[in-house]
């Protein structure tokens, strides 16, 4: 199963395999019997704690985002940082191997544009932000528990084609409201709070549920990866990967509680 995920779909490691090991008859100590030989391989371990790291690296990059950035450079330095982070994700999907440089880059680099945007919604609606973080991580755990409580693997495998589709086309769709933007045209598709129109409040919806099904997707490549015995230095494609999920799935949350508040 191939994950939607661009940075796992990169890598073999991330599907499946058919086992390739035949013994090697050397030497005259050969025992045909005994394991293969084993080197370092990526453990569930390991993914939990490159995720941990590159999301608190995140939460750090965001902390610092929100003390120091002054107001008036708040724009600036989101776009700056946005499009920064967005070449470092580039690197990392488009080069075939481990890059943990550009990884630890790309949090932080997204870390900056977050704190920017929390403090911006956290201003206009006090209290948000935490409760933002809190369904971020509720909805990620319910998702993995759904997904091996339930055994979801085959079905997931069945909608990933669809869920790939669907985010590349919210992707381009992102990307050209952003390009309008920056020339001064406001469509609406993003706004925020009580006050945003119907079709923001149905496309922030509809990247929600995209975030969590790639999220879904996601838990299964790394099984996957797991299963496969990808080498451990893959544990930070897989970080990198959820970490994209995990920073999406809480800004479109935060979105959505936006329209229960009042300014």
């Amino acid at each position: 199963m191939r994950s939607n995920n661009p940075v796992f779909a990169r890598q073999a490691d991330f599907a499946p395999q058919r086992s390739t090991y035949a013994p090697s008859y050397q030497g005259s100590g050969f025992d045909p019997y005994a394991a293969p030989p084993q080197s370092d391989r990526m453990t569930m371990d390991d993914v939990i704690t490159r995720t941990g790291l590159t999301l608190g690296i995140v939460l750090l990059a965001g902390a610092a985002a929100w003390l120091l950035v002054p107001g008036v450079l708040a724009m600036p330095v989101s776009i700056a940082s946005a499009l920064a982070a967005l070449v470092c994700a580039f690197m990392v999907v488009g080069r075939r191997g481990v890059r943990p440089g550009a990884v630890v880059a790309y949090a932080i680099l997204e870390g900056l544009f977050i704190g920017i945007f929390s403090k911006l919604m956290e201003t206009l609606f006090p209290g948000i932000v935490v409760q933002a973080v809190i369904a971020t991580f509720v909805v990620a755990g319910l998702t993995l528990l759904a997904y091996r409580h339930f055994d979801l693997r085959r079905r997931v495998n069945k909608i990933r084609r669809g869920v790939f589709i669907a985010t590349g086309a919210m992707a381009i769709v992102f990307l050209g409201n952003l390009v309008l933007a920056l020339f001064g045209v406001d469509t609406g598709l993003r706004s925020v709070g009580p006050d945003a129109g119907g079709l923001a409040v149905i496309v922030t919806l509809i990247a929600a549920v995209l975030a969590t099904l790639n999220l879904l997707v996601d838990f299964g490549a790394v099984e996957e990866g797991i299963r496969n015995g990808a080498p451990a230095e893959q544990s930070w494609v897989a970080a990198f990967g959820l970490t994209v999920s995990m920073v999406w799935l809480y800004t479109e949350l935060l979105r959505i509680l936006s329209f229960f508040r009042q300014n």
